[in-house]
């Protein structure tokens, strides 16, 4: 049976019979359990006991007894392969010196895409096939001669039909390739600029307005006499963004590059019409607004999963889409 130290047992008893005072007309009355001794009355430390009170040398004394490549450790700078005895912690790491803390909150958009749009995406372009099977043999891709004619014995298989370039396989779509956004260039180049340095102040501010960061100048890397344009004058801003705009009528289904990548162009005038430049059109000189292009790089291998990823972000397309 287990008994508690005298020590803990007096200090028991003060404070249960400190339950039980009474106050009555100003006076404090203590009953009869109560324990004349107090912990007030109980001498403080000793001069002994204050001589060797020492946390420093307490907390060196502690650390020598530990291993050393414990708290010591410093991460190699270089990566020097899988075998190499010493291997760098993880990015994710604290200890890597390749550890970025954050990012704390999530974009709006990646917090849609990851709870509503990947969902949608996989279910509308996923094939199923049941455990311990494998996907249908595909055909070959040359084409055998009928043996209509004598001259084609002996000869090599015939290319396939339509153009001599294959276009990009799609992958099966599962959980771990869903098609996302990786970047999007909105670039603007100024041909006015050579002659008017306003131009690319207000496209700077145009670009600002609607990505909500500032936009990089580039220069001409030659020199155009039709565009009054030399080498090394700034020409063309830049800038990474989602554009929002509701009143256009939409991007071409014909635009793509067959890889994943959708680009179109916005004039001057549907410039003007965005929600962020409407609200301050004052500001911008009419005549000065610029026509920007925009080119939106996906994960995707072909433009009809881009394009749908697209879809699913608002972006609206027109026309005969060409895959």
């Amino acid at each position: 049976m287990l008994q508690a130290a005298p020590w803990r047992r007096k200090s028991y008893q003060c404070l249960y019979s400190t339950r039980k005072t009474s106050t009555f007309n100003g006076m404090t009355e203590l009953s009869e359990d109560v324990v004349p001794e107090s912990s007030l009355q109980v001498p403080g430390p000793s001069e002994e006991h204050i001589q060797r009170f020492n946390p420093i040398a307490r907390s060196k004394r502690r650390r020598s007894q530990l291993p050393p490549s414990r708290y010591q450790f410093r991460p190699p700078r270089y990566y020097r392969g899988p075998l190499h005895p010493h291997q760098p912690p993880p990015p994710s790491s604290p200890a890597s010196r390749l550890f970025v803390p954050g990012p704390f909150s999530l974009p709006r958009l990646e917090q849609t895409y990851h709870s509503t749009l990947a969902p949608d995406l996989l279910t509308l372009m996923y094939t199923h096939h049941p455990p311990g099977t494998l996907p249908g043999p595909s055909g070959p891709r040359l084409r055998s001669w009928d043996g209509s004619s004598p001259y084609h014995k002996n000869r090599p298989l015939r290319a396939p039909r339509g153009s001599p370039v294959l276009p990009l396989l799609r992958r099966p779509i599962t959980f771990k390739n869903i098609p996302r956004l990786e970047k999007i260039h909105v670039h603007s180049f100024l041909k006015d600029a050579g002659v008017d340095m306003q131009y690319l102040h207000v496209a700077g501010m145009v670009l600002q307005a609607i990505t909500n960061a500032r936009a990089k100048v580039f220069k001409a890397k030659h020199s155009i006499a039709n565009f009054h344009l030399r080498k090394g004058n700034p020409c063309a801003v830049v800038e990474v963004v989602m554009p929002r705009i509701k009143e256009y009528k939409g991007v071409s289904g014909r635009s793509g590059d067959s890889s994943g990548d959708i680009g179109w162009g916005f004039s001057p005038e549907i410039v003007g019409a965005f929600p962020e430049v409407e609200i301050n059109y004052d500001a911008y000189p009419p005549r000065m607004i610029p026509g920007i292009d925009i080119v939106c790089c996906t994960t995707a291998t072909n433009d009809k999963d881009a394009r749908l990823l697209l879809s699913s972000m608002g972006v609206p397309f027109y026309g005969k889409h060409i895959n």
